[in-house]
């Protein structure tokens, strides 16, 4: 198998009431994902990681602004159209559900447990 570009999706603010600490800790477990699906040769992506820099480009100020709104997840939805897989982490996030449908739509495979996306480095020692 080849590796295959996978989204993360789980809660980013989700949750959190807005709390700058909570949202970092949301990040800090999609992106401990992350790095566990990238352990398994595998591409993985957040939506968060390309959303985010757009809309501070075009003028966001506080997260949940109306310009990020117009960026996390039309961004999000759009890196889903690239992807094979998405890996929905647990929690509760509109946005996460909102990307399954998506990705449903698009007749994408949903994942819901980091076990069931095969490790292709299995025989491999990881760097």
């Amino acid at each position: 198998m080849n590796a295959r570009k996978i989204l993360i999706a789980g809660p980013y603010r989700g949750g959190t009431g807005g709390d700058p600490r909570l949202i970092a800790k949301n990040l800090q477990r999609l992106e401990e994902m992350a790095l566990q699906v990238y352990q398994r040769g595998h591409l993985p992506l957040i939506g968060e990681w390309v959303a985010l820099p757009l809309a501070k480009a075009a003028g966001s100020q506080p997260l949940g602004d109306e310009i990020s709104d117009a960026y996390m997840y039309p961004v999000a939805h759009r890196l889903i159209e690239h992807c094979d897989a998405i890996l929905r982490i647990p929690g509760e996030s509109t946005g996460a559900d909102n990307d399954v449908r998506v990705a449903q739509q698009h007749g994408i495979a949903v994942y819901y447990h980091l076990d069931e996306i095969e490790n292709i480095h299995a025989a491999r020692p990881q760097p």
